[in-house]
């Protein structure tokens, strides 16, 4: 009988994201406070005796060949150990896609975690965070999981408590926006505001939702609210909903708003779905 090994690829949001400057490599230099929400895919991993990499969903709209990126852990897992054994991984695609939530990151993340059990590699977190990071930026958190502090590309991680439990209600307007574009767009130099990591760390560390709300803050709105309406209004529409605390995701389009009180939830969620699709009501992962 084969093994199938099962691994859950959370969400995440940024509580914080700032970006100090450009580097000379092209990348941003970032600080960054993430952490995850019980929003998740699930990816189901089988050991093929062939040497293939076969990989399914049931989402008819992601790529399934090397431009997926739990396709290319796998790969890459596969070349760097010397497996010569084939895997076949299904991918419940419960994440929307291009949205800020480091969806195919977790992705990613999960197809490292789980393939290193298939195989029984005995890899450390530190070495699967390391083959993370040549994935993309938000792997090697998405491998850690938990709430951290990241910096440099977002691949230097320090492990902090968990904010206080609260629902998160997550709003993804129609439109992609394209990280690159808006990292591109940012003059980080010329910015007069940058959120504050220890303010948000000391309101997390006091278990203070209302603090934590407050220090909520993310450099790139100044430039993804001015180019897409769309998210202005959905942050807008938040704020005037109740959300105790609203802030986008990553460089967007999605929006998340922190709510304490369960009763507020409904009126939250159907006054967001008049004019958006996709809502989701989670609690963050504490």
């Amino acid at each position: 009988m084969t093994t199938k090994i099962y691994e859950k690829a959370p969400a995440k949001i940024n509580l914080l994201l700032d970006v100090i400057r450009k580097r000379d490599d092209g990348y941003h230099e970032v600080e960054m406070i993430m952490t995850m929400v019980d929003l998740a895919d699930r990816l189901e991993m089988e050991e093929l005796p062939r040497d293939q990499i076969i990989l399914s969903s049931q989402a008819g709209f992601i790529p399934l060949d090397e431009k997926n990126l739990a396709f290319q852990a796998a790969r890459l897992i596969k070349e760097r150990y010397g497996v010569t054994r084939g895997v076949y991984l299904h991918l419940d695609k419960r994440i929307p896609v291009a949205a800020g939530l480091a969806g195919g990151s977790s992705d990613a993340a999960a197809a490292l975690r789980g393939l290193n059990r298939l195989w029984q590699l005995g890899l450390s977190t530190a070495e699967l965070e390391s083959l993370g990071a040549e994935l993309g930026s938000d792997v090697p958190f998405c491998v850690r999981g938990g709430t951290a502090i990241a910096r440099g590309r977002g691949e230097r991680l320090e492990t902090i408590a968990s904010p206080p439990a609260c629902w998160v209600v997550l709003a993804k307007p129609p439109i992609n926006v394209s990280t690159a574009d808006v990292y591109g767009r940012l003059r980080a130099n010329e910015l007069t505001r940058h959120p504050s990591i220890p303010r948000m760390v000391e309101a997390i560390r006091g278990q203070s939702f209302a603090d934590v709300c407050a220090s909520l803050g993310n450099v790139l709105e100044t430039v993804t609210l001015n180019r897409y309406p769309e998210v202005r209004q959905i942050k807008e529409c938040m704020v005037k909903l109740g959300v105790d605390g609203v802030l986008m995701s990553g460089s967007g389009p999605t929006v998340f708003g922190l709510v304490s009180k369960e009763s507020k939830l409904a009126r939250i969620y159907n006054g967001l779905r008049g004019f958006c699709k996709e809502v989701y009501v989670v609690r963050m992962l504490t």
